[in-house]
């Protein structure tokens, strides 16, 4: 069972919104990023840790960038 991503959608007010089509990134000061979409077009963006960005990917949630 894969663990879904979740972040809080700016646009609807909506806690823990599930992220779909999520994509790991790498900040210039050296911490992760998940970019995606609520599944209704509205973009969600998150920080996350090493430990689990790197679980996202492997588990296959999101896709990673680098």
């Amino acid at each position: 069972m894969s663990k879904m991503l979740t972040a809080y959608c700016m646009k609807t007010k909506e806690k823990n919104c599930p992220m779909h089509n999520a994509v790991i990134t790498k900040t210039s000061r050296g911490g992760y990023m998940a970019q995606g979409d609520d599944g209704k077009g509205n973009k969600m963006t998150t920080m996350l840790s090493e430990t689990n960005a790197l679980e996202a990917v492997k588990n296959g949630v999101a896709k990673k960038s680098w």
